[in-house]
Order: structure tokens, then sequence, then C-alpha cells
């Protein structure tokens, strides 16, 4: 049985409490690294040195070393944060934590970078601790810490590091993530948070609408990933959260690419920070322990490869990369319905909070295929280790790359990685040899290659709605190629979009134009003219980078890859590569038949009830001995007849022909909502999920420009090419005109 705490006791702990704060202060003060020093130059403390407060000199109490230690027990921290971590099974500090945590005790600024998997987290979990104890928070001081994530999931996942190293504390925290839904459950208790994690859009909707909520009291600043916060896509939202924080606060950058820029410091009234980048001077700027091969595929070639990449690896933990959600959520639909014999998952931003953790979680506890966006690139550290990452797309930069693979070989784990290329982005090995991360080149074997375009065909058309999926992917993936800033490598109007329309299975090519792009037919590019590389330019040649990075082969079971071959033996023209075309594929080019305009034409012939052929006019005709006339009673009966039959029929038309066009138009003004949702929608993917916040150029299907309207006179006629218009033409005068023809005749 628990005995309850007495008055005494917690009068007792607060006074230890307070011994405990003087003592760190203390400590910290006294033993404080230089500004600009490097901690991890600092040799580790003896095994037998003691910790904490040594003696009593004469000029007060001398306390051992903390910079450049290797135990988290080691450090000048409260006794609850050393628990917590103890509890969590955190020892030994890394690289990044030895050379950050020292400089942020003493109240600095920081500006981390270091390769992804290597313990960022707590670099920035224990100053936050160790901040608000020494400040002694309590609920009624309000927020004292802010960390802002730029994607929901690693937002959870520092919420759960701060839960276990943080549980021994007294602080509360709240997690302010996803749309719309929980904003009045928050409302409530967000001013009696002391730590907030949060999303930037969540953050910012709070200090709009949240009524009395503040941030003056701020102690602590932490941007998780920073360098993705801090661009373009974010600027919006992070500008305006700037504005409301104390400018006297500590503030902590980490990312695996650190930004040194003046304006962004600037933005953030920095001061002084130490620039801490414990991986700067490696050989690589990715982990030893990540194997990284480069496949050269044509675009239309990427879902076969995949597919008998999936299908030779069914024993792995696979996270797989393609440039829009459109993409993946139709790869994961088709892909399903093919029934690879492994379970497939897909995640991206326009996914509901709950489902999204719900398949995080799913992927976690079996081994899985997962096919996402950028939305999972950046810090999310999985429980188990992922066995492959598979870039399909080729990433906007390498900055992206890295981001990428570091969802493998975290921790000193090993892991490998797979990243496609299509022949016009070759280029990118030069980019990742410069950055010093290794790769490796290498080609698939073609026996064990497995064409799935027929399937995707048939996919289609037995499943209309993955056909509609089918044409966004189609278009999605084209537009993120066409806005991506490095043309020399992101050229669109290299790929074959034709081949690649049909290696989806669709049956046609969808339109899809872009301005500002030159080519042979008129400026503007479509899709269904699929250009080719020029004749003088042969894609499959051996360049001196890929000389350079032929080596040995890779293990059989991986995919059986090996090497790609070199001379002339090896050499194959990509650009005459064609995939086999679905059989009901039509050809967009095929010319339509031409009507003759010089054809004979046929005369009208009217039977009478025996079966007799009659003049056009029998019925009207009144006969006499002499000749044949018309009656004009019989004429005008026939008129009237004819002219109420008509205005009927007219009236009828016209009741069809305006429902039609209020369909059609209400169709086209869909057709234009939904292209500019998808195009926000990916502009807002691709700021919030790792994608460039370059605008848009393209135009989706274009406006089509209204046909002028022309009255020529009172008549209401409108001529074209010497024809009247009838459908400008009154009932009245088409009788008067039937009359004229009839009595010429």
């Amino acid at each position: 049985m628990v005995r309850p705490k007495t008055r005494g006791m917690k009068k007792q702990m607060r006074s230890d409490e307070v011994e405990e704060i003087s003592l760190l202060k203390e400590w910290i003060e006294s033993q404080k690294p230089d500004s600009g020093s490097n901690p991890l130059s600092f040799g580790p403390l003896p095994k037998d040195a003691k910790i904490g407060k040594l003696e009593d000199g004469k000029n007060g109490a001398v306390f051992s070393r903390y910079a450049g230690v290797r135990k988290f027990n080691q450090l000048p921290i409260s006794d609850k944060t050393k628990r917590g971590l103890k509890d969590a099974k955190f020892v030994d500090m890394t690289d990044v934590q030895r050379a950050a945590v020292p400089h942020a005790l003493c109240g600095r600024d920081i500006l981390g970078a270091a390769r992804t998997g290597s313990g960022k987290t707590l670099a920035f979990v224990i100053p936050i601790l160790e901040k608000l104890h020494k400040e002694r928070w309590s609920p009624e001081d309000g927020v004292g810490c802010i960390i802002i994530s730029p994607t929901r999931e690693l937002a959870a996942q520092t919420f759960s590091v701060l839960n276990k190293v943080g549980k021994y504390h007294k602080f509360s925290a709240g997690l302010l993530i996803g749309g719309r839904e929980g904003v009045d459950v928050e409302k409530e208790r967000v001013n009696d948070m002391n730590i907030l994690v949060c999303a930037p859009g969540r953050l910012l909707q709070h200090m709009d609408e949240t009524p009395n909520f503040e941030c003056s009291q701020l102690q602590i600043l932490i941007l998780d990933e920073a360098d993705r916060v801090l661009d373009a896509a974010f600027k919006g939202q992070l500008d305006p959260i700037i504005s409301q924080l104390p400018k006297h606060r500590q503030t902590l950058l980490f990312s695996a690419t650190q930004t040194k820029k003046v304006k962004d410091l600037a933005r953030l009234s920095l001061r002084d920070p130490e620039y801490i980048s414990v991986h700067e001077e490696s050989v690589t700027a990715t982990p030893t322990s990540l194997k990284q091969t480069v496949m050269i595929v044509p675009v239309e070639k990427k879902l076969d490869v995949l597919w008998s990449f999936i299908k030779t690896h069914l024993n792995s933990r696979i996270l797989v990369f393609l440039s829009t959600k459109k993409q993946v959520k139709f790869v994961h639909e088709a892909f399903n319905k093919l029934r690879p014999g492994i379970p497939l998952k897909s995640l991206h931003g326009k996914m509901s909070q709950e489902k999204r953790m719900g398949v995080y979680a799913q992927f976690i506890e079996r081994q899985s295929v997962l096919f996402c966006t950028d939305v999972l690139a950046r810090g999310l550290d999985f429980d188990k280790a992922v066995d492959w990452v598979v870039q399909v797309d080729c990433p906007e930069d390498v900055a992206s790359y890295i981001h990428r693979v570091g969802r493998t070989a975290r921790f000193n784990t090993s892991g490998k990685s797979l990243l496609f290329l299509t022949p016009s982005e070759e280029k990118m090995i030069e980019r990742l040899q410069e950055a010093r991360v290794p790769v490796k080149l290498i080609k698939a074997n073609d026996e064990k290659l497995q064409e799935i375009s027929r399937l995707l065909a048939a996919l289609l058309v037995k499943f209309p709605t993955l056909q509609d999926d089918a044409q966004r992917a189609f278009i999605t993936y084209l537009r993120s190629i066409h806005k991506r800033r490095d043309k020399e490598i992101f050229d669109v109007s290299k790929l074959s979009i034709e081949n690649f329309s049909a290696s989806l299975g669709l049956p046609l090519t969808p339109k899809i134009r872009f301005k500002n792009l030159k080519t042979k037919k008129k400026g503007v590019f479509e899709s269904s003219i699929a250009l080719e590389p020029e004749d003088d330019q042969d894609n499959d040649t051996p360049s001196v980078v890929e000389k350079d990075l032929l080596g040995e082969d890779l293990d059989e079971e991986d995919f059986a890859l090996k090497p790609r071959q070199v001379g002339k033996e090896g050499e194959k023209s990509t650009k005459n590569e064609e995939v086999p075309m679905p059989g009901a594929r039509v050809s967009s080019k095929k010319k339509m038949p031409k009507i003759n305009l010089h054809r004979p034409i046929g005369t009208r012939i009217e039977y009478d009830e025996d079966g007799n052929p009659v003049a056009p006019f029998a019925k009207v005709a009144a006969t006499t001995e002499t000749e044949v006339a018309l009656d004009k009673e019989a004429v005008e009966n026939f008129r009237r007849k004819v002219g109420e039959q008509l205005r009927r029929v007219d009236k009828e038309d016209k009741e069809v022909e305006k429902i039609k066009r209020r369909e059609k138009k209400m169709e086209k003004k869909m057709k234009r909502k939904r292209a500019m949702e998808e195009e926000e929608d990916e502009e807002e993917e691709e700021g919030h999920e790792g994608g460039s916040g370059s605008s848009s150029e393209e135009e989706i299907g274009g406006k089509r420009k209204r046909a002028k309207k022309t009255n020529s006179g009172d008549e209401g006629e409108e001529r074209e090419g010497g024809r009247i218009n009838t459908d400008s033409v009154s009932i009245a005068e088409l009788e008067e005109m039937a009359l004229k023809l009839i009595t010429q005749s």
C-alpha cells in the first residue's frame, strides 16, 4: 500500500528540487564549453572519474566536465530526466547528442545538422525538459516550448519520445496535428499546455482562432527538419507564427541537411547560433551501412520493374516512394488487384490522421510494401528495420534523396536502397557523387522482368474507376516533372509519353498542355505527340560516370540485379524500346476519312398504296385532262399540317437541346473545378510533403475560346462559307422557304 504524501513530505521534495536546480545551474555555468568549440574534440572522462560536484575549493564548488562525455548520466541534467532516459533504455549518446546537448544546456541557439537516424530528437528533447525544469514551469505559466514538425507522423513520433523521456516531470504536453477535426476540443485545453508539438498549419490556426491563446512567455522554440519548415512552401505559415513569438528565447534547429541562409536566420531572430555538423567531414553523406544502387529505367518500364522487384522480395519490408498521391493511389489499387503475394499499403498526405497512423502501425508490425509520397521522407524512425527503400520517381534534389534513404540503415543497422532514373535523368548520378553519396549503377535481369501492361489494361476495362485513377496518375506525374526547377535533369519533352500511357493500361493517351514549353507543334506540348530524344542522342551510351560505377554483382536473391553491360553487345537504343500495346488501344495519330463534297446526291421517291412510284408532289396535285397543277387548298392544308408538326418537334428538340447544353456546361464546370482542385492538392502536397514550392505553369485541358456571336441583319441568318445556318432561322421563314422551293419546282 502506497502511503499518500504528507504536507511535510511535499515541502521536503520542493526543497530538494530547489537545491538540485541550484546545483545544476552552478555546474552548467562553471564547466560550460567555449562558444564555437566542438564538444566532440574533448576526450571521454576516465572510467573511474566522479560525476557532478567533486570538492569544495577556495573559490567554491568544483564540478566535473560534461563537454565530450559519452553517457547521459554524466550530463548536468535532473534526476527525473535521467530516470526517464534509463527507462527508455537510452544510455550512450550519439555524436549529434554529444555535440549539441552541452551547448543547448547553456541556453545557446543551435543549428544542428546530422545524417538521418543519428538521434537528433533526443538532442532537443533533453534541453527542453531541463530548460523548463530549471525555470520550475507549471501549467499556470502557459506555453513554455513549441516544437514545429513538417509532417503529422514526425510530430507524433516526437511527442512519443517526449512522453517516454519526460514521464517523471509534471509538464503538460499537447499534440496539435490533423485537419479541422478536434479543433474545438483542443481550444479548451491548449492554453493549459506547457509543451506543444505541432504542425505549422495547426499552430497558426489556434493562434488565429483560439481565445486567449498566446505565447508571450515562450522559453524555447524547436524546428525539427528545419530546412523543410523554412522553405517557400511553409513561408505563409511560419512567418505569422514567428511574428507572434517573443524574440528573447532559445531556438534550436535540427535537420539532416541544414540551411545557413542569412535570410532564414534573420527570420528566426537567432542570436550567435552554434553550428553543429557532426558528419560534415565524413567521407559519405549517408550511413556507411547503407547499400545504394541506381537503375536506368525508361518511364514506360517503371511499373514492370517495380512489380518484378516486389515479386522477388516477398519476405522484405519495402518502402516505395512515388511523386504524387494520385500515383500512390493507382499503383496501390492496381497491384492489390494483381495479388503479388505480399500485403500492400499506401499512405499520403490527404488521408485522414487516424488512417495514416493505422497504416503506419500495420507496416511496422509485419513485412509488407508501403507506397507513399514524401510525407514519409523525413525524420520518421520505424521501430523495425526497413529492408529496402525503392524510389520509383527521381527525387527533386540530393537533399530529398538523402531524406528518403534515411528511412533505412538507422542507428548503425544495415539497409538497401534502389533508385529508378529515366535516361533523361541520368545526370542525377553526378549530382549524388558531388554530394558524397556513393551509388552503384546496376541493370535488372531481363529474364526475370514481368511485363504487366496488358494485365493493367484488362483491369481498367473491368474496373472503370481504376481508369480514372490511372489518368490522374498519368497527368500528375507529368505535371510534377514539369514543375521541377532543375531542367537539366527533369525535361518532360524527353519522355516517351505514348508508351508511358500504355504502360498504365490506358486505351487512349490523356491530353495535357504545358505553357512555355516549345516544341515542333505550335509551341505547345501535347501528351499524344510522344516526343522522343533527338537522333544524335543515344540514351544508352555508357557515360564516364557509368564506367566508374561498374563493380561487383549484388546477391542473386536481390532481384538478380547485375552491373550494367558496357560495350557494343550490351548497347540498346532506349528510344526504340516499346511496351507491347494493349489490344484495345487506339492510335491518336490515326486520320479520319474525309467527306467527298462532290458525291452524287440522291432524289426522293414516294410510293402510292399499290406500291407504284409517284411524283413527289402528287399528294397536293390537282389532275386535269390537259395538265397536272398544284391544288392551292391542298397545298395550304399540307403546309398547315407540316407547320404544326415542325413547331411541335422544334419545341421538343429545343427542350432536349437546352437540357443537353445545361448538362454539358455543368460537366465542363465540374471538370475545370476538379482540375483546379487536383492542381491545388498537388501543390499543397509538394509544399507539405517535401516537393518543390515553385509555382505551376501548366494548364490541364486548357480554356477554350468562346465563339463570338454575330447577327447578320433582321432576318437573323448566319452564313458560314456561303451556306445558311438554319439554327438561327425561325419556323415561319423555313415554311416560306419550303413553299418557294415547291412552287419553283
